[in-house]
């Protein structure tokens, strides 16, 4: 899986192992690793089901219920999505991972001149309601749960997506969707914001309320360490600012006067699996363990599901390579193994044809099945957490542990999270691992099959299928927006714009006037825009 450090002598026998988040690794280890790092049974494993989680959420583990299989899926109009989401869901797949083309997540409407040429490209174009119930027409939302990876304009998807459920007749209580909603994480490593930082995280604050009262079922907020990790940040460093990133969130709702235990058993994570396959399960052990301590100790959360670390471990994007592309599958699979030893709770592959294109329905199939394979044939549900007790991987997750901590207090003493995303901090700090790993990479330091190290000399017949943009439905998607803003009742439309703009301006809760708006077909570069007008946009830092 790479992304690791060796240094050999010069008859090729490795001589030092260092892992990206700076622990380094020993030939052998025995019982008295676990003595000088401090390994106590009861406090740092402890039982599957049991505090502090190391081992596993459930007492059972898999054999008890096997990991949700959710594929990133999504792409060009809302008919073609729908399409997509019933050929995985026919296959096997339990819950939809829905991707949004870049103008739905920087807000704008697919008829504005900015969208031009990125109009369902890299996901659907979703411009109204109207899209919603073409997007998810047939799908049984009372069983199927919806992941929404959008961040800047989440709070819209989520009031559309109730607004969808409840046209088709699905009452709030029942439906499950988890928007990305993470817009800490777009201005540290990914570049989808919209608004200054503190109206960006009332936003998300604002869902997070919402959804306690409103949507018993949703999960307000994805925290995505995943996008930190394919920026450049070590594994450690992942965690660390995901948690920093919950803690910031945490803390803007409770000044609102709810108390975490009122709304933390909804927060999910998504994480990243790309990297050394025993640092990455270290990783996760270690994360479950400090996510339980930290609520308890600190905000003083006590229902045993609340400290539970919920969500989706995958991906693994920053491992896949154009060069030999069909190494990805091999790839995808080592990181769902590594996922799963691990006890993810639910679990999506980059497929192997995505360093060149989205993924095509055969490449979403192979990861799907890479994931049953594990399931079903290889043993992965056989005993919880099977690699307990191993002096090497116990020692390494106590000094994963060790490692998340020492980065966690570096943010806190950078004036947390939001102050240290505001003035560019993380930024820098990952923006420069970045350009070390890639000139890691190119000068051999850290290998890569294919690209540094077991070269074709010839040029091979990839055999990647691309996908070609298609002009034919960004003009049936413009030609519905346009019938759309014809039909639609434009003095409802009016009337809840100027609502959701005085109830912005006067500090209420936007939700209730977003689900207002949508019920009305407002699109959603209009709602959009009316936090433009009153927040205005971020002024990215200089990182440099």
């Amino acid at each position: 899986m790479g992304v690791a450090k060796y240094i050999k002598n010069e008859k090729d026998a490795i001589e030092e192992v260092i892992y990206q988040s700076g622990i380094k690794v020993k030939p052998v280890y025995t019982p008295q690793d676990l003595v000088d790092v401090g390994f106590d049974y009861e406090t740092d494993l402890g039982d599957p089901g049991q505090y502090p989680f190391t081992r596993s959420l459930h007492p059972q583990g898999y054999r008890s219920r096997a990991w949700t299989t959710r594929q990133y899926t999504g792409f060009g109009t809302p008919a073609e999505s729908n399409k997509r989401f019933k050929l995985m869901i026919s296959h096997g797949q339990t819950g939809l991972n829905v991707a949004f083309d870049l103008p739905t997540q920087m807000g704008y409407d697919s008829d504005d001149p900015k969208a031009l040429g990125e109009v369902g490209r890299v996901g659907m174009a979703i411009d109204s309601l109207r899209d919603f119930e073409t997007a998810f027409e047939g799908i049984p939302l009372d069983r199927i749960g919806s992941g929404l990876t959008i961040n800047a304009v989440a709070s819209i998807m989520l009031a559309m997506y109730q607004a969808m459920a409840e046209k088709f007749g699905y009452s709030r209580d029942k439906i499950s969707a988890t928007p990305q909603n993470d817009i800490l994480k777009e201005m540290i490593g990914r570049g989808a914001w919209i608004y200054p930082v503190e109206d960006a995280v009332r936003l998300v604050g604002d869902s997070i309320v919402y959804s306690v009262k409103e949507l018993p079922r949703c999960n307000p907020v994805s925290i995505c360490g995943y996008h930190i990790r394919e920026s450049g940040a070590t594994p450690s460093q992942e965690i660390a600012c995901a948690f920093e990133i919950a803690r910031a969130y945490m803390d803007n709702v409770i000044e609102r006067g709810l108390a975490a235990e009122d709304f933390v058993g909804r927060f999910s994570f998504n994480l990243n699996v790309f990297g050394n396959l025993w640092e990455q399960i270290a990783k996760f052990r270690a994360a479950r363990k400090l996510w339980a301590r930290m609520l308890r100790e600190e905000y003083g959360v006590r229902d045993k599901k609340k400290l539970f670390l919920r969500g989706i471990f995958g991906g693994g994007g920053s491992g896949l390579t154009k060069e030999q592309p069909e190494n990805n599958i091999m790839r995808g699979a080592f990181y769902a193994l590594g996922a799963a030893l691990s006890g993810a709770q639910t679990t999506a592959l980059c497929s192997f044809d995505e360093a060149y294109t989205i993924p095509t329905p055969r490449a979403a199939l192979l990861s799907l099945r890479t994931l049953e394979i594990l399931m079903d044939e290889v043993g992965l549900r056989d005993t919880v957490d099977p690699l307990a007790g191993s002096y090497f991987i116990e020692t390494l997750t106590k000094q994963m542990e060790e490692k998340i901590l020492e980065e966690m207090k570096q943010i806190q003493e950078n004036g947390g999270m939001v102050h240290a995303v505001a003035t560019g901090f993380i930024q820098r700090k990952v923006a420069r691992q970045a350009f070390e790993y890639e000139k890691g990479v190119q000068n051999g330091e850290f290998i890569k099959v294919g690209v540094n190290k077991y070269v074709d000399d010839a040029e091979e017949d990839t055999d990647v299928e691309l996908h070609e943009y298609n002009e034919e439905g960004v003009e049936q998607q413009i030609s519905s927006m346009k019938e759309l803003r014809r039909s639609r009742d434009n003095r409802e439309v009016t009337r809840t714009l100027k609502a959701l703009g005085q109830g912005t301006r006067a500090g209420k809760n936007v939700m209730p006037l977003l689900v207002d708006c949508c019920k009305a077909y407002v699109t959603v570069g209009e709602m959009a825009g009316v936090f433009r007008e009153i927040f205005g946009e971020w002024e990215e830092p200089s990182i440099f």
